[in-house]
């Protein structure tokens, strides 16, 4: 089997959606999930204004309101976290987004002091960490504070990466990648435009250039600058389509260096 299907099958994407049913089948098995799991009432994602939080974040509110009048329970509440570092540079997709999803409780926890915290006390020990290591300092910071809130709500963290990201190894490892479920792992981008446009989602929202905003030094760069090829072209990828062998190598590369973020290996 060529590496392009063996990925394919490892991430167990689609060549084609339709997208009610996407829509359908996350939202049937994520309230089976809660049915099963008695003690979880609360659903928790960090919104961030981009792409996927919002979808991710439209699919767990869908379904927390659809539980609530079928069991008649009133406690199944979805949370939307705000966690910016300082001022968000995107304030405003952020805000539209949030009007879209229109989530039961919505809580903003700033993580700038906690992060400098961090990279203060390891100053202190001889450590001072590049640029790029203090924004999966931010991304960890922003997974602990979702999995606090959870633990105090009776939560589970739903995580918002999709399949481009997860083939590329293009998360943080036990920052955004650490969750309980993810909802869009098997939808490359275009996939989840196609979910987003068929629940309504303002444009600007699922049409704006994704990116990380990690680092201070490159605020807003947009993620197909560090990956080095276009998501379209890891789509068509993960779609089973003939790309060019320069982009298939930059994938595949990404795919192999990034094979830590996704193994984890226990040694006897």
């Amino acid at each position: 089997m060529i590496l392009q299907k063996k990925i394919i099958k490892l991430l167990n994407t689609k060549p084609k959606i339709i997208p009610t049913i996407e829509i359908a089948n996350r939202i049937m098995n994520l309230k089976k999930y809660l049915l099963k799991n008695i003690h979880l009432k609360s659903l928790i994602v960090a919104i961030s204004g981009g792409q996927d939080s919002t979808l991710t974040g439209k699919l767990c509110q869908i379904t927390v309101d659809q539980l609530r009048k079928q069991q008649k329970n009133k406690f199944y509440q979805f949370i939307a976290l705000r966690l910016p570092y300082g001022i968000q540079k995107d304030e405003k997709d952020c805000k539209e987004a949030i009007q879209f999803i229109n989530p039961d409780k919505v809580l903003t926890i700033n993580i700038k002091q906690s992060v400098l915290s961090s990279e203060s006390s390891l100053n202190m020990a001889g450590i001072n960490i590049s640029d790029y290591v203090k924004g999966n300092e931010k991304a960890r910071e922003r997974m602990k504070v979702q999995y606090s809130v959870a633990a105090m709500m009776n939560g589970v963290v739903i995580g918002t990466g999709n399949a481009a990201e997860i083939a590329t190894g293009f998360f943080t490892k036990y920052g955004d990648h650490g969750i309980d479920i993810n909802l869009i792992a098997q939808l490359n981008k275009r996939q989840g435009r196609l979910l987003l446009k068929e629940l309504h989602c303002p444009k600007n929202l699922y049409l704006k250039k994704p990116t990380a905003d990690l680092e201070d030094n490159h605020p807003q760069q947009p993620d197909e600058h560090v990956l080095g090829v276009k998501y379209n072209i890891i789509d068509s990828y993960l779609e089973g389509k003939k790309i060019k062998k320069s982009d298939k190598n930059i994938i595949e590369k990404l795919f192999f260096n990034s094979k830590h973020k996704r193994d984890i290996i226990n040694l006897g």
